[in-house]
């Protein structure tokens, strides 16, 4: 059973402008007004209500992410949502937010053996090892998530690496990400948008069969091109189409033991076309997330 978690943090992003705020943390609640709840509780899935994130506040100390302290106190409490789901043998879709969500998973599934896959049309792999200061955790969440990044964020509670470098697939970066070959030999494997453009259900398998079954999937929308999904954070040229995501996403989604959704930005979209069709991509894609999982993970 689906157990839906809202999410709606933008603490891991840089302010779009001076003085305002990013929109992502919008998202749950333009997914819901698009009709997502209530397709996926038809379909039997679950309201787990929302973890509400600290103040966001455009300040970046030295050697520090961008809201640090808001943003692992989040991490915990999101962290202990989506370990209640999985412990009651549930697989929970946390509707987000911004990228900085994968810490939360991490920290949730942490001693689980638990692989992931990390969707995006970035690599997300800025730490401190890769040259330029640490910033903004949405562009940094992947390298997070391995244990390359500062230890407030990447070993949280001594329980980093959240996951293992061996089980994570880096699925959808642009063929040009300047951090591709660096991020491919630091983890499993990376498949890019041209891989998925040419056989998304063979990119698919590629993937589960370096993660195994029994993954986090982490979704960032940009890995759709900007002429089908501009409302996101970071637009960039390239991606893949709504047809190539939801069949990628069919082939992934049952061996997931859970899901995050990130970057859609309601700010972007103020006929709500791209939540209705952002809602349909979850439902047709995540529709089966979790049931082929493994035991061991749960």
């Amino acid at each position: 059973m689906i157990s839906l978690i809202s999410a709606p943090s933008n603490l891991g992003l840089r302010p779009p402008e001076p003085s305002a705020v990013p929109g992502t943390s919008k998202a749950p609640e333009a997914l819901r007004e698009a009709g997502l709840h209530t397709r996926l509780l038809a379909a039997g899935g679950a309201d787990a209500g929302v973890v509400i994130p600290g103040r966001y506040r455009d300040v970046v100390e030295p050697g520090h992410v961008r809201n640090e302290a808001a943003l692992i106190d989040h991490a915990v409490r999101l962290a202990e949502r989506i370990k209640a789901a999985v412990d009651a043998g549930h697989a929970p879709l946390v509707l987000g937010g911004d990228c900085s969500l994968v810490v939360a998973a991490g920290v949730s599934l942490a001693g689980r053996d638990a692989g992931l896959l990390y969707l995006d049309g970035h690599t997300d792999f800025r730490h401190p090892g890769n040259g330029g200061p640490v910033d903004a955790m949405g562009g940094e969440a992947l390298a997070a998530a391995i244990g390359l990044h500062i230890p407030e964020v990447a070993d949280i509670a001594g329980l980093g690496p959240y996951f293992a470098a061996s089980r994570t697939v880096q699925v959808g970066c642009r063929d040009d990400d300047v951090d591709a070959s660096l991020v491919r030999a630091s983890i499993a494997d990376v498949v890019t948008a041209s891989e998925v453009e040419a056989d998304p259900v063979a990119a698919g398998a590629r993937a589960v069969g370096f993660a195994g079954s029994g993954f986090w999937l982490h979704l960032d929308v940009d890995i759709l091109g900007p002429a089908v999904m501009p409302a996101v954070d970071s637009p960039d040229p390239g991606g893949i189409d709504v047809d190539q995501l939801v069949l990628l996403l069919q082939r992934l989604a049952p061996h997931a033991v859970g899901a995050d959704v990130c970057i859609f930005d309601p700010d972007l979209d103020l006929d709500g076309r791209f939540a209705r069709l952002l809602a349909d991509v979850v439902v047709a894609g995540l529709g089966a997330l979790g049931s082929e999982v493994t035991r061991r993970v749960r």
